[in-house]
C-alpha cells in the first residue's frame, strides 16, 4: 500500500475527472490509433504502429498509478481543522526575521499547490519547518539559499 495521500475535496474531484479523462477519451483514442496503424499491414517495419503501442504502454502506466493514488487518497475535512497550530489546509501568516517581510500561505496537498495564489506543498522546506507551529513560536526554515528565521504571526482555516 502506497502512502497515504490527503486532498481537498476539490483536489480529489479534478483527480477523478483526469482519470475518467484518460479511460474514456485518451484509451478509445490509442486503440483507434493501433488499428490503423495495424491495418497499414507488415507490423515489423511499421514506426507509428510501435509509437502507438509505446504511448498505450505509457497511458496505462499512467492510469494505473492515478488508481492507486486515489486508493490511498482521503479528503481533509476543512471544517474540523484545528488552527491553534500550523497543519495542512491552514492559512499562516509568517515573518522573515532578519527582513521584516511578512508573507501568507496556505499549506496544501502537493498536486494542489501553486505559488502564484500563496498555496505551497505541505511538502516544501517551509511548509515542513512551519508544521505543528503555534502563533508566537520563531522556527528555523532549512531552503537552498541556507537557514531562515520565520515567526508565525496568525494561523487561520
Amino acid at each position: 500500500m502506497g502512502q497515504i495521500n490527503y486532498v481537498t475535496e476539490e483536489g480529489l474531484k479534478k483527480l477523478q475527472e483526469e482519470l475518467h479523462y484518460l479511460k474514456t477519451k485518451e484509451r478509445p483514442s490509442i486503440s483507434a490509433q493501433i488499428a490503423e496503424a495495424r491495418d497499414k499491414g507488415d507490423l515489423s517495419e511499421n514506426a507509428e504502429y510501435d509509437a502507438a503501442k509505446e504511448a498505450q504502454g505509457l497511458l496505462e502506466m499512467k492510469i494505473a498509478k492515478m488508481e492507486e493514488l486515489l486508493s490511498n487518497t482521503r479528503i481533509v475535512d476543512e471544517s474540523q481543522l484545528d488552527t491553534s497550530r500550523v497543519y495542512i489546509l491552514c492559512k499562516v501568516t509568517i515573518k522573515n526575521v532578519k527582513t521584516g517581510a511578512k508573507m501568507s500561505y496556505t499549506l496544501v496537498p502537493e498536486n494542489e499547490a501553486d505559488l502564484k495564489t500563496g498555496r505551497i506543498s505541505v511538502n516544501s522546506p517551509i511548509a515542513k519547518g512551519l508544521l505543528g507551529k503555534e502563533v508566537g513560536d520563531v522556527t528555523d526554515v532549512v531552503v537552498p539559499s541556507g537557514t531562515m528565521k520565520f515567526e508565525i504571526l496568525e494561523i487561520s482555516r
